[in-house]
């Protein structure tokens, strides 16, 4: 799960990009509301966390721009401003919910998975389909009622897949959800194709009813399947 944390204080940003990678999320940054613009233009994000008053403008502008853009993210404002008109005015120009600064780490971890258990699964804390359930709290996944042992990567990219079914996964973006801003750090498109390749096997041994399919040339997704049926 990829989280975008839109906030000038540096000394913040960093205590919340180490606590909540420390909680396995995938984490980029952005200081000013134009840098803030330029990720969300670029990439999808399962959360952002957003202070209204920035450099170069305002959170509540962001919020225009991501309903105009018609972008599901999520967001979770993150303000010193604690008036009621405040809150009203970010929840009804679309934000999830409203935490005022100062506040605790863990009530800022569960507000987080709270808005995200909302939006990507109706509520429901696990995602289903066919005999395959995941718990992205948990970070476990079932086949029928048999674990399926994933490792952190394979983990992050099976929630990718299954929260978008049926959906064109580009290479790129695979890459960049699983390792955000250092994406530059690794032979990332190597590696996904490794770490897909794997994941299809365990899924396809597991008697998994979705499989993972390669587009040729552009990335993968996943789909409904008869498990006696799957190929490498």
């Amino acid at each position: 799960m990829k989280i975008l944390i839109v906030e000038d204080e540096k000394k913040l940003q960093d205590t919340l990009k180490h606590f909540l990678e420390q909680e396995k999320f995938v984490v980029e940054c952005a200081s000013d509301y134009e840098s803030a613009l330029e990720k969300i233009y670029a990439y999808d994000y399962e959360c952002i966390l957003l202070d209204i008053m920035l450099p170069g403008g305002s959170g509540l502008d962001i919020l225009k721009e991501l309903k105009k853009m018609r972008k599901k993210e999520r967001v979770l404002i993150l303000s010193a401003k604690d008036s009621i008109e405040d809150k009203v005015l970010g929840l009804e120009m679309g934000a999830d919910d409203y935490l005022a600064k100062p506040f605790h780490l863990s009530e800022l971890n569960a507000r987080i998975k709270s808005v995200i258990r909302r939006h990507q699964t109706d509520g429901n804390k696990d995602v289903r389909i066919e005999n395959l359930s995941l718990d992205p709290e948990k970070r476990t996944v079932f086949i029928n009622e048999n674990e399926l042992i994933l490792n952190r990567k394979e983990f992050d990219l099976l929630y990718y897949f299954v929260t978008n079914p049926e959906r064109l996964m580009y290479k790129t973006a695979l890459a960049e959800s699983v390792w955000g801003d250092n994406i530059d750090q690794s032979d990332s498109l190597d590696f996904i194709y490794s770490q897909v390749k794997n994941l299809r096997k365990k899924l396809k041994d597991a008697g998994a009813g979705v499989t993972i399919k390669a587009v040729y040339g552009l990335g993968y997704k996943l789909s409904v399947c008869d498990p006696e049926q799957i190929t490498e």
